[in-house]
């Protein structure tokens, strides 16, 4: 970006018209996700949501907003935050997950715009998840290294096999529940990914999901790779998980 050696308002006022006129729409993101960059207020953490308040104010009339995601702030499609996003985000953070980080961005900044990609994003949040506790375990990754064989290959070194939990009685059976749950979510998501994501390939064009389906599959990736984070980290509190 070059913003010129004119006067300063109108030599920024041009160059960022320039990058609107090229469609230079990821260099765009950048400049609006720095406006409200916590980096830059920490002696004023305060004025971090005052400055994100103000410029949503204009960029809900397109459809976006700026979301504050753990220690970053990020431009998306309005409406599309969920609280366990929020908490995705925040524990990609703190670990420095930065392979989940950026396909939990590509996801949610593609839902809209390209669903088939979100699609294939979300999946590839929880193989990374899935990848890097095996690797960290010293354990075997499987053959087939699709998202349902690395579940699998998780589960039973982390105890989320129905029935594994030492829980009261009284709920063990539906906590059994919901792991068989997670279980039929991320044979869903992958089966989703191969049949109406982009990674092996689609014809130009042409959808198969809407941003409402892409969204789901975000969500719910989402929620399952919060929770494998969470059991390794209940499990290996003084291991720390690193991406791989």
């Amino acid at each position: 970006m070059t913003v010129g050696s004119g006067s300063r308002l109108p030599a920024l006022t041009e160059a960022l018209l320039g990058i609107l006129r090229r469609g230079d729409f990821d260099i765009m993101r950048t400049v609006i996700e720095k406006a409200a960059d916590p980096r830059d207020f920490v002696t004023e953490p305060d004025k971090v949501p005052q400055v994100i308040g103000y410029l949503n104010q204009f960029l809900l009339h397109d459809g976006l907003e700026l979301q504050h995601q753990g220690h970053r702030v990020r431009l998306v499609q309005a409406g599309t935050s969920a609280p366990v996003l929020a908490a995705l985000a925040q524990k990609t953070q703190t670990i420095d997950f930065d392979t989940v980080q950026r396909d939990l961005e590509r996801a949610m900044a593609s839902a809209v715009t390209d669903p088939e990609d979100a699609v294939t994003a979300a999946c590839s949040v929880i193989e990374s998840v899935c990848r890097s506790v095996l690797i960290e375990l010293g354990a075997k990754l499987p053959d087939k290294r699709d998202i349902l064989a690395l579940y699998k290959a998780v589960r039973d070194p982390l105890a989320l096999s129905p029935g594994r939990e030492d829980l009261p009685a009284e709920v063990a059976e539906d906590v059994r529940l919901v792991l068989s749950g997670v279980h039929t979510v991320i044979q869903g998501i992958g089966a989703l990914r191969t049949h109406a994501g982009d990674a092996h390939g689609r014809e130009r064009g042409f959808r198969r999901i809407d941003a409402r389906i892409a969204r789901l599959a975000i969500h719910s990736a989402s929620a399952a790779a919060l929770f494998i984070i969470e059991t390794w980290q209940q499990k290996h509190p003084t291991k720390p998980l690193i991406a791989h």
